[in-house]
């Protein structure tokens, strides 16, 4: 892998990473509902799924995922289905934000990152089509892939941590009536996001 492909990856990556979506919003809605603390293990639990499909993507067990349509569709359906019971409890959640969380909620906050990216099943798809894109085959595969995999976590843990920082500063700018709002739009964005891939087609 050559450094100008190393830095266009960086820069795909970096755009990505900033695009909103179930990883971003779960992001944004722990650190309004629970504050900084618990979001970042929703994050590290995120980036802890990624590396786990960036180990896939350079194995076979990727193909074998990707050629079950039932386990596909299995994953799909679970995904959405955790999307949508995370986004009902934020619709219906009080909106406290404890600013010295228990260390239960930050490894249950940790475990909804791993759970909601572990879960979607078109995150193993997203991988697999990138990063043949950047990779040299005359050269060693897993080591452009670890290369690239811990490009990957450190750009997203940037824009994830940017992300929960800005919900931070914003629900406290706001006030509570205003952040509980917020906290009930991102609840509603994520019922949407699971209704959308339960419904999306597997081909």
């Amino acid at each position: 892998m050559s450094l100008e492909a190393w830095i266009a990856f960086c820069a795909t990556e970096t755009v990505l990473c900033f695009t909103p979506g179930p990883a971003v919003l779960l992001v944004v809605s722990v650190a309004l509902g629970s504050g900084l603390r618990p979001s970042i293990g929703a994050a590290l639990g995120i980036l802890a799924a990624n590396t786990m499909y960036f180990a896939l993507s350079a194995s076979s067990i990727a193909v074998v995922l990707l050629a079950s349509h039932e386990l596909f569709i299995v994953l799909k359906w679970v995904g959405a289905a955790y999307l949508i019971w995370l986004g009902l409890r934020m619709l219906l959640s009080r909106g406290v934000v404890d600013l010295n969380p228990h260390p239960k909620v930050l490894a249950r906050s940790f475990l909804r990152g791993l759970l909601v990216q572990g879960a979607n099943p078109k995150a193993i798809v997203f991988f697999m089509a990138l990063l043949p894109q950047f990779i040299d085959q005359n050269h060693s595969i897993p080591v452009q892939v670890a290369v690239l995999g811990a490009t990957s976590i450190v750009i997203e843990f940037g824009a994830l941590t940017a992300y929960a920082l800005g919900a931070v500063r914003m629900s406290r700018v706001v006030g509570n009536r205003a952040s509980r709002l917020l906290e009930r739009v991102g609840g509603g964005l994520l019922v949407a996001v699971g209704a959308r891939l339960a419904v999306a087609r597997s081909d």
